[in-house]
């Protein structure tokens, strides 16, 4: 497991360039076979992948200078100011406004050469993405345009979606419009070359859907009736989750939940739409808080934390049945983590999906815990932590000693090396996949961590440098796949 943006590069953050195509070389060569990542959507409030403006765009910060290059579009000094960042941590502000600049750049030069090629695949990609591109560009570009926090404070027609507005807007804007839609354009296309270089080689890529959207998106702008909205486009009720093992007051994430009559009147189409992407763009995606396609944690949209929620049922397995019965084989893990009750797995079982088991939770409790390998079945893919959670080292070092009195009954051999232990722990489990993190891997403590739930600033920043690796570790997982016939072959 390693995001996008956590690659090594030269220019800031990890992109879809040289380094990504390494990275799929060294999973090939180390035996494995399943790449995971983060969203790859627009970011958002707090840098959170888990936030974006869009289900179906992506962020451009992750197009690579070194690509635009080898396409004729940018010359290299172009990219010069982007190598002076931070190359251990994103600095995502400053890394997005020099990249803007390079896609002008690369905009302009498109404009005046003669590509044949490139011209005529932005035509096809503007013919096969337009029913998600218009409204996500006019998006953006009303957004700037105005500058404020949310679209419901746009002009009011224009807020409200009416057809003469968006005329209006879409000719008034078009210059800034036809340069996002560029921009998803040289996004999409270093996307596709990079996964299908990866598939070719039998990698397949593991993506992530939140179950949410931003309320400051084009999805809720341009739906506005699949979401529960007030007259004046605000959330009634907001996502989130109740007290639990990340937080004492539960995590309120802000986003506003689905209106699932409405979904179920229009025969899920937004939500079968971004599926049948999303399985486009990845070959196995993890769909985020499972638990809310059966019910969800409800929070009055005035709360200041989670604990005033309430539970309210949505219709998730009306929905899975339809993806079903077009697909037949569902290529989807359920992250049904937390508070799961029997309806929950009821409806991840009925459709035949993986849940998730996660390591670092075996040891809260006793011999019974459901994350411990003897207590769940093959039908999972198993973690020693997720982006979520603390390193192995990291939890190692801070958790009680009770919790680690029990993990040194399962952890055999030297407790000198606990994270090869909690890896080796994985591997050997009857789970169908075992994902590694990549800071477990690199045998990092709590320096390398991804995400602490419920804070909103300071994450998502994480990078390696490849002088990280080391050859005793890529070994030991080399060594691991062969032994547990977890090999790609």
């Amino acid at each position: 497991m390693l995001h996008i943006s956590s690659l090594p590069s030269k220019y800031g953050i990890g992109d879809l360039g040289e380094e990504a195509y390494d990275f799929v070389d060294l999973l090939v060569n180390l035996g494995s076979s399943i790449w995971q990542i983060l969203p790859l959507g627009p970011l958002g409030y707090g840098n959170s992948p888990y936030q974006a403006f869009s289900a179906f765009a992506g962020d451009p910060i992750y197009v690579s200078p070194g690509e635009l290059v080898k396409w004729g579009l940018i010359d290299e000094g172009d990219a010069s100011d982007l190598i002076q960042f931070n190359r251990r941590k994103v600095e995502f502000e400053e890394v997005t406004k020099s990249k803007n600049k390079l896609f002008s750049i690369a905009f302009s030069n498109f404009q005046k050469q003669q590509n044949v090629q490139l011209i005529n695949e932005y035509r096809a990609f503007l013919i096969e993405h337009g029913w998600w591109l218009n409204d996500f560009t006019l998006f953006t570009a009303c957004n700037n345009y105005f500058d404020v926090k949310s679209w419901n404070l746009w002009d009011k027609e224009l807020a409200m979606h009416s057809a003469s507005a968006i005329e209006k807007y879409s000719l008034m804007l078009s210059e800034e419009i036809e340069f996002e839609k560029f921009k998803q354009f040289l996004f999409m296309r270093q996307w596709f070359n990079l996964k299908n270089y990866a598939n070719s080689k039998g990698i397949k890529i593991f993506g992530d859907i939140p179950l949410y959207v931003s309320q400051n998106s084009s999805d809720v702008w341009s739906n506005q009736d699949i979401f529960l909205l007030d007259e004046d486009g605000e959330p009634t009720l907001v996502g989130g989750v109740p007290p639990d093992y990340f937080s004492e007051v539960g995590q309120l994430w802000g986003n506003p939940v689905f209106n699932w009559n409405r979904l179920s009147e229009t025969d899920y189409h937004w939500w079968i739409a971004r599926l049948y992407y999303n399985l486009h763009l990845f070959d196995i995606v993890r769909i985020d808080h499972f638990r809310g396609l059966e019910s969800f944690w409800a929070i009055p949209a005035n709360s200041e934390t989670a604990i005033s929620g309430e539970w309210l049922p949505a219709k998730g397995f009306e929905l899975l049945s339809i993806l079903k019965s077009r697909l037949g084989h569902l290529p989807i893990i359920a992250e049904d983590l937390g508070i799961i009750t029997n309806e929950v797995q009821q409806l991840r079982d009925s459709f035949n999906l993986p849940g998730m088991k996660v390591l670092q939770f075996a040891f809260t409790s006793d011999y019974t815990n459901e994350h411990l390998p003897h207590n769940f079945d093959g039908r999972n893919v198993v973690y020693t932590g997720t982006h979520d959670n603390n390193t192995t080292l990291g939890w190692w070092r801070t958790i009680l000693n009770e919790e680690k009195s029990l993990a040194s009954k399962f952890l055999t051999h030297s407790k000198e090396n606990i994270v090869q232990r909690m890896i080796e722990l994985a591997w050997s489990s009857t789970a169908e996949i075992a994902i590694l993190p990549m800071q477990d891997l690199l045998e990092l403590g709590s320096e390398g961590r991804m995400n602490i739930p419920g804070t909103a600033t300071g994450n998502w920043n994480w990078r390696y440098e490849k002088k990280q690796l080391k050859k005793h570790q890529l070994e030991f997982v080399k060594e691991l796949n062969l032994k547990n016939n977890r090999n790609n072959g």
